[in-house]
């Protein structure tokens, strides 16, 4: 099993009421009913409000790490990429589980 995190911060100037944010959010909100190969699948903004803190995270896991190339694939997955471009920016781990 792998767990796949990605954390976001929004791009200065960026608030979580941009309407484009509110695209973004509601694409991944969707993306775990939409990717067959996701095991899990959990995103969400941050409750906390510190200097070092991203703004919002994916946290989902998938079988191996063929699974997981299936998902970055996936189509969904690639629009909703395509979105949070456009207004953050992001890191991301892949460990396994």
């Amino acid at each position: 099993m792998i767990r796949h995190l990605v954390l976001f911060k929004l791009n200065d100037g960026v608030t979580r009421d941009d309407p484009r944010v509110l695209a973004g959010v509601k694409a991944f909100e969707e993306l775990g009913g939409l990717v067959p190969e996701l095991a899990s699948w959990e995103c969400a903004w941050n409750i906390t409000d510190r200097p070092i803190a991203y703004d919002y995270a994916i946290n989902c896991t998938v079988a191996d790490t063929a699974a997981l190339q299936r998902y970055l694939d996936h189509p969904a997955h690639q629009a909703g990429v395509a979105l949070w471009r456009e207004f953050a920016t992001w890191v991301i781990a892949d460990y396994g589980i």
